[in-house]
């Protein structure tokens, strides 16, 4: 699919590929930085696929010497459609990746829709997963832990409807994205003149657009039905409490948040045994993107046993 007019040139991922699991199913990944480093596995945000990680954190993890492998969820790029009955299921898979990537013991690093999925493989692999770093992560929406409100808590009101009609508004939403490729320069700043001021400085970086239309085109090829299925699984108990997630957390959130606003990313942190709550002043949403970097450094040490 050739790259729409206008819209910046994004460097590609120097490895990308399939995990193909045990049970026949297949993951798409993207790797970036040091392929001997120490794992960390990037969790993208929704919508997102295995390229949305930015150039800020390549460097990174180049610099550090970190081995990141940005995995794409079910039903999105090159991943098999799946639907997880629960959040925790998600784990299972990640051990699979990380065997066949060759490492006992990973990091996990998450945007937005994917902190979830970060914490429910630290929940289920306390053995394995070292830390857990979070940029904007959503909050539970269903169940005793429930502080969501907004729109992230329409997920919960409307997930029966949401779980009925999964598939038909997976297609939906496919086609929408292939018919907005031609124009998707013009489509994505429209886009982000709409937003909030913190995101539509992100979102106007030219550097960070490459990433963002470069990794829709790419993963909007075959199928977009990750985005739906992220939202029913976010708007169902997680199937694990937050105060049962041993392993330390370590959290980056906007004050000017309109998704989920700083007092909810508080409650949900009040939660957690073992958690640092870094707050970023005059930024929105799409703002922890920028933190990336400051993530990989804390995580680097988090790694290598040198202290928080």
């Amino acid at each position: 699919m050739p790259r729409a007019l206008g819209v910046p040139p994004s460097e590609p991922p120097a490895i990308e590929g399939t995990f193909r699991l045990s049970d026949g199913r297949r993951l798409g990944y993207a790797e970036f930085g040091r392929p001997d480093g120490p794992l960390v596995l990037w969790f993208h945000g929704t919508p997102g696929a295995r390229r949305q990680f930015p150039p800020v954190g390549r460097r990174a993890a180049e610099e550090l010497g970190l081995r990141v492998v940005s995995v794409e969820r079910p039903g999105v790029g090159d991943s098999t459609d799946h639907a997880y009955p629960v959040l925790t299921a998600w784990a299972a898979d990640m051990a699979e990746v990380a065997d066949r990537l060759g490492h006992d013991r990973f990091v996990t690093l998450a945007l937005s829709g994917g902190g979830p999925y970060a914490l429910a493989c630290a929940h289920e692999l306390p053995e394995r997963v070292l830390a857990v770093g979070l940029l904007g992560s959503l909050v539970p929406t269903a169940g005793e832990d429930a502080v969501a409100g907004g729109l992230v808590a329409l997920s919960a009101r409307f997930n029966g409807a949401l779980t009925a009609l999964r598939r038909p508004l997976g297609r939906g939403l496919w086609g929408v994205v292939r018919a907005l490729n031609p124009v998707a320069h013009v489509a994505y700043r429209g886009f982000a003149r709409v937003m909030p001021e913190g995101d539509r400085r992100v979102l106007l970086d030219r550097d960070l657009e490459g990433v963002f239309v470069d990794d829709l085109t790419i993963a909007g090829r075959r199928q977009f039905q990750a985005f739906v299925n992220d939202l029913v699984l976010i708007g169902r108990p997680w199937g694990f409490r937050l105060a049962d997630v041993r392993v330390p957390v370590r959290w980056w959130h906007g004050d000017s948040d309109p998704f989920v606003p700083l007092d909810q990313a508080q409650r949900a942190a009040a939660l957690l045994p073992d958690v640092e709550l870094a707050v970023r002043a005059e930024e929105s949403h799409l703002g922890d993107f920028a933190a990336v970097d400051d993530a990989l450094v804390v995580l680097a040490r988090l790694c290598r046993g040198s202290g928080p």
